[in-house]
């Protein structure tokens, strides 16, 4: 957590250093991004930085709805099995405790191999949840990295001919707590990756 707050101060420093370079210099950006030269009556500059609203990229995105409703399915599928399991044993064990209110054990010694029986699934029936939870905690990160390489590799071609210096991610509660919406450029790479996986698909 440290290493995050160290690499972020770095970032916002690095950005302060190029708003002062710019004010100073009065020297124009290259690149494809919005450039304003700054003038004299304190106008500032747009820098060559950028944000992406994190939130409504995961939101809108096609390939992180397709790995959402992958987890989704696997999740439904994993709880099913657990209910059902849980059922069947809530019915043994109604139905063993009904044989003893009734006398039905022929000895007591059966009584109790029912009972061990029955505690025995409950223990099985605790560890395939335990299973189950793990599991899917796996597979959840799995899928969050398969979709943080992807979008990584995706906004370093979609930054080639932009040239941004840092694109920063945006979320609710976030590092970036204000920021102008000329640095926003969620629409135009959400836009980018929907093409892009769309290309992806029809192959």
């Amino acid at each position: 957590m440290k290493n995050i707050n160290y690499v972020i101060s770095g970032i916002l420093a690095v950005a302060v250093v190029i708003l002062f370079i710019l004010h100073f210099s009065g020297k124009k950006v290259t690149g494809n991004t919005q450039v304003r030269e700054v003038s004299k009556d304190g106008s500032i500059a747009t820098l060559p930085i950028a944000y992406v609203d994190v939130d409504t990229l995961l939101m809108n995105y096609n390939f992180s709805k397709d790995l959402n409703e992958q987890i989704l399915r696997k999740q439904e599928n994993a709880r099913a099995n657990f209910t059902q399991r849980a059922r069947q044993l809530d019915t043994e064990v109604k139905e063993f405790q009904r044989k003893l209110d009734n006398g039905a054990f022929l000895t007591r010694e059966r009584a109790e191999q029912e009972q061990q029986r029955l505690v025995k699934k409950q223990q099985e029936l605790q560890e395939l949840d335990r299973k189950l939870s793990q599991e899917l905690g796996e597979e959840q990160q799995k899928i969050n990295g398969q979709l943080r390489d992807t979008l990584i590799e995706e906004l370093k071609k979609f930054n080639a001919d932009k040239k941004y210096q840092i694109i920063l991610s945006s979320t609710v509660g976030g590092t970036v707590l204000l920021a102008d919406k000329v640095y926003d450029i969620t629409a135009e790479v959400l836009e980018y990756l929907n093409k892009n996986y769309a290309t992806k698909i029809d192959k």
